[in-house]
């Protein structure tokens, strides 16, 4: 990992409990979509958050899911909300998309795991890449699911991908699934052998997937997620 210095271009909210941020490294540095970076805070305090945008874009974007002030990621929030510029460290992660796979990809993502999944399909995207890609996006009401247009735009234009999101909270104009997000791969699923998953989200969720995905016949070397290094 590098540390590299970021002016930080903007920071606006999503909703009252998520904010977007765009950053732009003074030194261009590689990383693979669904890594992360950490915001450096203090010497040893250093705190991880999935990019966002993929290796082609001209700024680093982050989605920092903040809806308690004082908070963990809230500070991050201030401190970026204040200062011109930010030291991050990056890039990190194993969790990475595997574009010479050729097997179908299931992409699942639980609240602000969505930064992690925007920048695996905006890879995609750039690369041209046409594998059958299905994406679970699953959030409490659709107030929390932040940026579904443009998760729906990508629906709309490729063929190759297919938005499935997922509330367990719905009023009747709702279009998706009303379900627990699991629960829901549970019902569309027989087996899973065969994919390649990428998973986001909180730690308990990701747990819980796994030992879902476990009865369903995953490979888990083919199951990706930063959560799996953290989580036993």
């Amino acid at each position: 990992m590098k540390t590299i210095r970021c002016q930080i271009e903007k920071v606006t909210p999503f909703n009252d409990a998520v904010y977007q941020v765009f950053l732009k490294p003074e030194a261009a540095f590689d990383f693979k979509a669904g890594q992360y970076l950490s915001v450096v805070m203090g010497e040893k305090d250093k705190r991880p958050f999935s990019i966002a945008s993929a290796p082609n874009a001209a700024l680093i974007e982050l989605h920092i899911g903040a809806a308690v002030s004082e908070s963990y990621p809230m500070q991050v929030v201030e401190r970026l909300q204040t200062a011109s510029h930010i030291d991050i460290e990056a890039p990190a992660g194993d969790a990475f998309l595997r574009s010479e796979s050729h097997r179908p990809r299931i992409l699942i993502a639980g609240g602000t795991g969505f930064s992690y999944i925007k920048s695996i399909v905006e890879a995609q995207i750039a690369n041209g890449e046409t594998i059958q890609t299905k994406l679970y996006w699953g959030c409490r009401n659709e107030e929390a699911m932040y940026y579904q247009d443009i998760a729906r735009q990508w629906h709309a234009e490729h063929s190759w991908l297919e938005f499935i999101p997922v509330v367990e909270l719905a009023d009747g104009n709702w279009e998706g699934k009303k379900a627990n997000l699991l629960e829901q791969i549970k019902q569309d699923f027989v087996s899973l052998n065969g994919y390649d998953i990428y998973i986001a989200g909180r730690f308990d969720m990701v747990g819980t997937a796994r030992e879902l995905f476990r009865e369903l016949g995953i490979e888990e070397a083919h199951l990706y997620g930063d959560a799996f290094a953290f989580i036993k």
